[in-house]
């Protein structure tokens, strides 16, 4: 029935004024989410495939649109003669070819867009690794030796793959072109999908008499030592890339990359951000109170600090320039930020605990007013209890 379907535009999610690329993006995106090859076996998805494939064919025929902005889902109501087809009208005129070239290309490796393009020169994939350094290292930048596995063209037979003598024949299943065409039944009828030939993998040459050092690729394999070089400031999780240090090209394509990963070591001291370095400096009750020269590490080495008397705890000290030099410019460096913490001795001699008395009676008293407080108190309550007895003695 006409009036359970929902609205074309909101099965697309466009707008009513929405134009033609505009309604192709939408489909082709709600297309691909709900494809049955994507969703197999879910009946949901189908069903959702199915009303946005109708929605599009009608909203991407112009003559259709008018009709359906006029009359609504009655304009295409199997009662009213409009045609056949699923939901009571045909598919003729509407343009999913290059959308079906689109999705099926993602759904089986292939597409349309591709051509003979893959049998051009083509870059080769490119190599992951990782490498930790410290904490320093990365502050600073350092030189890092890996060992890579690398490609390289197979000497005996040049790269071809064949036993030297022989040389690689046209692939009889693509005809040297490298791609074959699949038909693939969609909704809408047959649907030509353009895909790399599976036996000759694109290069439409096939080896039948293999190398035997190769046994066919064309390359050997080999372990390399590569020199990889940390710049300065760089951070944890960040990247180095080396050019043309990964795997070869195809057809005479560049080599891919090498992406070397950095992992940096947790510092016991130092916390980084950004550009920026964090640490905590003890200091003693002495050092606070009457102010002092103190040593603080760095990544520089030790630097001389004057603590300021009276300093308190969680005190933040900034030393300029002693921080992460940018990775755009060496020259450039972040702050050092130091938090003091006032440390309180745990295991006291006699004499200094008598030492801080002394201190203590000489800046307020704290220890001693507490004290006397209580004995006064104490004193009042034994004086109370005397005169309590005497008073009931003559009493009686």
């Amino acid at each position: 029935m006409a009036e359970s379907k929902r609205d074309y535009y909101e099965v697309l999610g466009v707008s009513k004024d929405a134009d033609e690329a505009t309604l192709k993006k939408a489909y082709r995106q709600v297309a691909k989410k709900y494809h049955p090859d994507m969703n197999p076996g879910d009946a949901e998805a189908e069903k959702k495939f199915k009303e946005a494939s109708e929605a599009y064919a009608v909203l991407s025929d112009p003559e259709k649109r008018r009709q359906y902005d006029q009359f609504g889902h009655a304009a295409f109501d199997g009662s009213a003669g409009a045609g056949g087809g699923y939901g009571g009208f045909d598919f003729n005129g509407a343009d999913f070819g290059d959308i079906f070239g689109d999705i099926f290309g993602d759904l089986f490796g292939g597409g349309r867009r591709g051509g003979r393009a893959n049998q051009g020169p083509m870059k080769g994939m490119n190599i992951r690794k990782s490498v930790r350094i410290t904490f320093e290292e990365a502050v600073f930048g350092c030189e890092k030796e890996l060992d890579v596995v690398l490609k390289d063209p197979c000497p005996k037979c040049n790269g071809t793959g064949a036993k030297p003598g022989t040389s690689p024949e046209t692939c009889p299943k693509c005809g040297g072109k490298g791609q074959v065409v699949y038909t693939q039944q969609s909704f809408f009828g047959t649907v030509q999908n353009v895909q790399t030939c599976p036996d000759c993998q694109g290069t439409g040459k096939i080896i039948k008499e293999k190398c035997p050092d190769c046994g066919g690729t064309g390359y050997v394999a080999s372990k390399k030592k590569i020199s990889v070089s940390i710049p300065a400031g760089i951070d944890n999780g960040q990247s180095v890339r080396i050019r043309e240090k990964g795997e070869p090209g195809v057809n005479g394509g560049p080599r891919g990359d090498l992406l070397v990963e950095v992992v940096v070591s947790r510092h016991p001291i130092f916390q980084r951000q950004d550009m920026h370095i964090f640490s905590t400096v003890p200091i003693t009750f002495a050092q606070a109170a009457l102010g002092a020269d103190i040593r603080i590490k760095t990544v520089d080495g030790e630097v001389i600090y004057t603590v300021k008397p009276g300093t308190k705890t969680d005190t933040k000290v900034r030393l300029k320039g002693k921080g992460v030099p940018s990775l755009r410019n060496a020259q450039v460096r972040g702050d050092h930020y130091v938090t003091l913490v006032i440390q309180t001795p745990e295991h006291l001699s006699a004499e200094a605990k008598e030492a801080l008395r002394k201190f203590d009676e000489l800046t307020g008293n704290s220890l001693g007013t507490e004290k006397s407080d209580k004995t006064e108190e104490h004193k009042g309550k034994k004086k109370k209890g005397f005169m309590d007895k005497l008073k009931e003695t003559f009493d009686d």
